[in-house]
């Protein structure tokens, strides 16, 4: 059984179709608890919509645990697993009460606060990055990574020149590639908008994934050059993306973190500054030579320095190594081998 809420209702049914097993899907009321780094408390308290809310939502939870408490009933399960998103906050304690071993899994450096609720009735914990970054208990914590599709994976010279090619781009040519994520990334996107021209000038090709949203006025302003593809999505198919870069400038959500782990790709992470998850993912791997840093606050004074990064790069063949060195330390392999290991382990 998938539990998630109705917002998700239809991307949860969309993913399970192609499992190979049948998974019963069913939603649960769930509340999330809105925080902002780059708000003040005392306003964020006082925002009706946030701190109003906030309080709301703290009837949906209470509502939600009795909701789920009726699903563990119905469906007995031997274990529960919790990604950490505010719909496992119900589930995980309904699983508390009815005395069902729970697993939770932290994709992020920083401990998400519904696994950090949920930790202390944890039977055992998973983390997408070394135990060093948690507070969890040492005892029950296990460093597994984060499950990624097998198709992630370093590239050699002759694969990464072919995934060149079937992108429309010139094998020989270093190719940048540039995403946000499904919704898009305003600062990269107006970093973009300023240095795309002078990175073709360069004698760089540009691969620049804006989001669904923003592309149908974005694209109208973002170089009209063959050398420079902009998309809205890639619904399928980013490994052989990923595979194609030189260097790949994104955002730093977990998954995005360990796929470009699993790739070995030299990468300029610039963190969401409203998402501390986010920030601390990227100082993690910053601290370990694994990634180049920026932020939102940087591009917005001077887009200048994305270009300044991305040549830096291009021009260092033995930065880009120690990149991609460094990085790859961070790929786990048999990450969803290791979870389900957790997972027997804990129905014991």
């Amino acid at each position: 059984m998938f539990v998630t809420d109705k917002a998700f209702l239809k991307q949860t049914e969309g993913l399970v179709a192609r499992a190979a097993v049948p998974i019963a899907v069913r939603t649960v009321t769930a509340g999330k608890f809105r925080r902002y780094m780059d708000i003040a408390l005392w306003k964020q308290v006082l925002r009706p919509d946030i701190g109003g809310r906030n309080m709301v939502d703290v009837f949906k939870v209470a509502g939600g645990v009795a909701q789920s408490i009726r699903l563990l009933k119905r469906f007995k399960p031997d274990v529960v697993f919790a990604k950490g998103g505010y719909v496992s906050l119900p589930v995980g304690y309904a699983a508390h009460l009815l005395k069902v071993p729970l697993v939770i899994h932290d994709s992020d450096a920083r401990p998400g606060l519904t696994n950090r609720v949920l930790s202390r009735w944890a039977t055992l914990i998973a983390t997408g990055t070394p135990v060093k970054n948690y507070r969890y208990n040492a005892e029950i914590a296990h460093y597994t990574g984060v499950p990624v599709g097998s198709e992630y994976h370093p590239y050699t010279s002759a694969e990464q020149k072919k995934a060149k090619k079937a992108l429309g781009h010139d094998a020989d040519r270093p190719l940048v590639v540039v995403t946000g994520g499904g919704l898009g990334a305003k600062d990269i996107n107006q970093a973009m908008l300023k240095v795309g021209p002078q990175l073709l000038t360069t004698g760089y090709d540009v691969y620049h994934v804006t989001g669904k949203t923003v592309f149908p006025e974005l694209s109208k302003e973002l170089p009209q050059d063959a050398r420079y593809t902009a998309v809205p999505f890639v619904y399928d198919g980013l490994a052989s993306v990923f595979g194609a870069a030189d260097v790949v400038v994104t955002r730093a959500s977990a998954t995005t973190l360990q796929e470009l782990a699993a790739a070995a790709k030299p990468s300029i992470i610039i963190p969401n500054s409203s998402l501390g998850d986010q920030l601390e993912n990227a100082e993690a791997y910053e601290k370990d030579g694994a990634v180049r840093m920026l932020r939102d606050e940087q591009l917005a004074g001077n887009p200048e320095v994305l270009y300044e990064a991305i040549r830096e790069l291009l021009r260092s063949a033995e930065t880009m190594k120690a990149l991609s060195t460094a990085i790859s330390a961070y790929a786990k392999p048999g990450a969803a081998e290791e979870v389900a290991q957790l997972l027997l382990k804990a129905k014991r």
